[in-house]
């Protein structure tokens, strides 16, 4: 597999492949950037299709951070970790401890953290290989909640900026996934007076939503053609896709999920259609502004954590503003912002 001629490689400055054949552990980690300061980023655990999948992931994802840190304003560079795997079946104690000698042998340019299938608890266990990890119980803790508040707060800016509405009261939103993130998300919506059409492949989680949100419940693949004012993905990448916008009613696309266009060029069609989209790294950013607190020299305040969180609103309108002038996709006009961000070495 020739990593340097993929096409989601850009130049990063270490990829690191990790095994282990007593706990079972294979991962990988990617360190994007450093430009900005050490790595940061989350571990995920899934159970890729092959090894090339997961190496696809990682790479897209760690760019991602790259640039959601320093459109974040964190003295961060971007990194990711990925453990290839069923995490049903694979976690134990001896697998994270081995996850984190992993982490602990890059020397502190990279930070882990809680991504998919990854709790406090889990990194507990890192921690006791590592010192580089954030997101733990009685620090930052699970950066969930902070990521769910960046992205309803995104979402009440693209309703601002594209119906003109201050709040969100009869606003038609339809969620894709019911995870830790995008649940959170739909209680904040609901209380907001949102309306909500949802999907997911766990039947507890949407027999919740009906009970406690009056949530609506459409079929995995019926998402998309909702009649709705807002599409937000909240599960796994790639939902923004040819099939997808084919078939999109809402006219503004604003979830948490990382990596929300198949491809780049998917941003384009988004404008051409009408429809505005919040870039994922801009509008998701509120998991890893928790935790960097955490990994910064000054205590850890979750109070400090929530107004740079709230900042992601102006972020946004920012990012809408540039792109409606210069009459550029919004995905276009943020990755400029980031690289001249990364360029200058500050933000």
């Amino acid at each position: 597999m020739a990593v340097f001629d993929l096409v989601d490689f850009d130049n990063h400055e270490q990829v690191v492949y990790c095994s282990d054949e007593a706990s079972g552990l294979k991962a990988i980690i990617a360190v994007h950037s450093t430009a900005l300061g050490p790595a940061a980023g989350g571990c995920r655990f899934w159970d890729y299709a092959s090894d090339e999948a997961a190496l696809k992931d990682v790479l897209r994802l760690s760019k991602g951070m790259t640039y959601k840190n320093a459109m974040a304003g964190l003295k961060l560079g971007g990194g990711k970790g990925v453990i290839i795997g069923d995490a049903k079946t694979l976690k134990s104690t001896a697998l994270f401890k081995a996850y984190g000698q992993a982490v602990n042998n890059l020397n502190g340019r990279y930070y882990t953290a809680e991504d998919i299938n990854i709790t406090t608890a889990d990194m507990a266990i890192v921690n006791q290989s590592t010192d580089f990890v954030s997101g733990l119980e009685g620090k930052s803790g699970n950066p969930a909640p902070f990521t769910a508040l960046g992205t309803f707060l995104g979402i009440k800016a693209a309703v601002k900026f594209k119906l003109g509405k201050d709040d969100l009261t009869g606003i038609k939103v339809a969620v894709q996934g019911l995870g830790s993130v995008g649940y959170s998300l739909c209680e904040k919506l609901h209380a907001a007076g949102a309306e909500l059409i949802v999907t997911d492949i766990n039947q507890l989680a949407l027999d919740k939503a009906v009970a406690e949100l009056d949530a609506t419940v459409v079929g995995l693949d019926e998402i998309y053609s909702q009649d709705v004012d807002v599409y937000s993905p909240c599960a796994l990448g790639a939902s923004i896709n040819d099939d997808s916008i084919a078939q999109l009613k809402a006219t503004i696309v604003a979830g948490c999920a990382n990596n929300q266009l198949a491809e780049s060029r998917h941003d384009q069609m988004l404008t051409e259609k009408g429809i505005l989209y919040a870039p994922d790294y801009v509008i998701n950013a509120g998991g890893i502004i928790n935790v960097a607190l955490e990994i910064y020299p000054e205590p850890y305040c979750a109070d400090s954590a929530t107004k740079l969180v709230e900042n992601i609103y102006n972020t946004l309108m920012t990012v809408f503003e540039t792109a409606e002038a210069n009459k550029m996709p919004t995905g276009l006009i943020a990755d400029e912002m980031a690289r001249n961000i990364i360029a200058n070495g500050t933000n």
